[in-house]
């Protein structure tokens, strides 16, 4: 006759001392933490550019695109049709009445500052992906600076707008050009709409999305001291029989 085997002994985890739960203890309620290491918006601590580095990016893209707005006044002078006079020497003509050569500088200013918009709306994203309100303010304002830059650098680049010191120094009968011209101002925000539009197609595409915080408690269940703030704060229903209302038959 065997004598019987002795039961092992209970094990920590099962010990009626032993607490499940203390690997999820919570934080001092000052600095509230998440199971996963994370602040409580689900972001990383100390992760992404501070609102000096914000600051400063913001202002340099402002400043570079401010100066590209030279590219734009050079391509508009370059690329924009040519309107001409012709004076008799007594007044100045139009040598062409159907030239619709005003039309295709505003068109042409119009079109190069949409090339401009989306190709340094796209730089902008690549440069920073995670975006930022002062990195997009940046943007926008230095893609207007360089707007007014480049119809300035135009215009003065371009013709004399003297026409009767041109007529005189052309000669009678012979044609000379028109002052260039941007007859629709609106066209000065092509730009910047073109680069805001460009960069939040692409943040809304391709930007990283921010973490989602899941609730990776053991059987679905949060830890006790989770659930026991959670029934504190679940309104508690009258006991009065006064307060319920009992149906009434017809």
């Amino acid at each position: 006759m065997t004598a019987p085997l002795t039961p092992p002994g209970p094990s920590s985890e099962h010990q009626p001392g032993a607490d499940p739960w203390r690997q999820y203890q919570s934080a001092p309620e000052s600095e509230p933490v998440s199971p996963h290491g994370q602040d409580p918006h689900g972001q990383e601590q100390g992760s992404g550019p501070g609102l000096a580095t914000d600051l400063r990016d913001g202002a340099a893209i402002a400043v570079l695109l401010a100066a590209c707005g030279v590219v734009l006044g050079l391509l508009w002078l370059w690329l924009a049709p040519r309107v001409q006079f012709f004076s008799n020497g007594e007044a100045i003509f139009l040598k062409d009445t159907e030239n619709e050569g005003r039309i295709g500088a505003d068109g042409t200013f119009l079109l190069i500052s949409l090339g401009l918009g989306m190709l340094t709306g796209a730089l902008v994203y690549l440069f920073r992906r995670r975006g930022g309100v002062l990195l997009v303010v940046g943007l926008a304002v230095g893609a207007l600076l360089g707007s007014i830059l480049g119809w300035r650098l135009g215009v003065w680049l371009g013709p004399s707008r003297d026409l009767l010191g041109a007529a005189r120094k052309a000669g009678t009968d012979v044609p000379f050009d028109a002052p260039l011209q941007l007859m629709a101002h609106g066209a000065l925000l092509t730009w910047p709409v073109a680069a805001l539009a460009t960069h939040l197609a692409l943040t809304a595409l391709f930007a990283p999305r921010d973490p989602q915080v899941q609730d990776d408690w053991p059987q679905g269940r949060p830890p006790p001291h989770l659930r026991t703030s959670q029934a504190e704060q679940k309104p508690v229903e009258s006991q009065d029989p006064e307060d319920r209302s009992e149906p009434r038959g017809d």
